[in-house]
């Protein structure tokens, strides 16, 4: 296991690079929170980092960066915008790495990434959002992961059941008003939820499921990255009930996460975990094949 500072990546001289024996990781604290790189070592970015960001710091625009970030849900403009363009505190602590934004000016809010690097190929996040205001406040984590182009996301359906097992309905399927099921980067099967990214298309997508398999996916070439997370019953979710959000454009494909929604007291913290895996698996289109690379690992943490 390595932890390396003052790492240079992406035009950002402050970086910290984690690495075992196979993957590593960069999260920058020139800005942030940010993990901007995730893969094996030697090979591909998993993650997308705009070329038009690479490097900058400072500023009062809200920059999209790329990599993997922390908001507060639900989106709302201006809140959910606030500049994360400054340099952010870190902590080393064996294999933890623990980043800390200042205190956001216009919201009082402060967010905190706690990644642990195990000598698997997997990751822990913590995600951590502190209330400094005066007053409680409603909101819940949100951990968005820019994946690198060209990809595919997988996101499981509920299990099959027949109308003479159950007539109730399972969970929500959330659209936006720019929704287009009709789109040919979604794949709808009986197991599963895809979308491509295509550089080609400029049309934006976006779809939440309430998603109590608790784990999504996204396939780049012959890497499968995984993020494995809780779904808690009777909890209640942002965006009509979801805990899980695909989206893409020309330029991206975002994997997002929510935690429970909830009031955050006053000097109370409110938390959410992703747990990741990487592996070497070229993932087909197809349920069973899906299945054949994908289920053996979801034990595995």
């Amino acid at each position: 296991m390595e932890i390396k500072e003052n790492f240079q990546f992406g035009g950002w001289k402050n970086c910290i690079r984690m690495a075992n024996d196979a993957i590593e990781l960069v999260a920058t604290t020139d800005v942030g929170p940010r993990i901007i790189r995730f893969g094996f070592i030697g090979d591909q970015n998993l993650f997308g980092v705009l070329k038009k960001d690479q490097g900058k710091t400072g500023g009062d625009d809200w920059r999209l960066y790329g990599g993997h970030r922390l908001w507060h849900a639900p989106e709302a403009n201006p809140r959910c915008y606030f500049p994360d363009n400054q340099p952010v505190a870190y902590k080393i602590s064996g294999n933890t790495l623990k980043l800390t934004q200042n205190i956001e000016t216009t919201t009082g809010m402060q967010k905190q990434i706690e990644v642990t690097l195990s000598p698997k190929n997997q990751v822990r996040l913590l995600h951590r959002i502190t209330n400094h205001n005066l007053w409680d406040i409603n909101l819940a984590p949100w951990a968005l992961t820019v994946m690198n182009k060209k990809g595919r996301a997988i996101v499981p359906q509920e299990p099959y059941q027949s109308w003479d097992e159950r007539l109730t309905p399972v969970r929500p399927l959330v659209l936006w008003g720019y929704t287009d099921m009709a789109d040919p980067r979604w794949t709808w099967s009986k197991k599963y939820i895809q979308l491509r990214q295509d550089p080609g298309i400029s049309a934006k997508q976006k779809l939440g499921v309430l998603n109590t398999q608790g784990w999504m996916a996204y396939s780049l070439h012959d890497d499968l990255f995984m993020k494995k997370y809780d779904c808690c019953p009777g909890a209640q979710y942002t965006d009509f009930g979801v805990n899980t959000e695909i989206y893409t454009d020309t330029d991206i494909l975002e994997m997002e996460t929510l935690g429970e929604y909830r009031k955050v007291a006053a000097g109370e913290s409110i938390d959410h975990v992703e747990n990741w895996i990487l592996t070497k698996s070229e993932v087909g289109n197809e349920d069973g094949e899906i299945d054949q690379e994908i289920l053996p690992l979801l034990g595995k943490v």
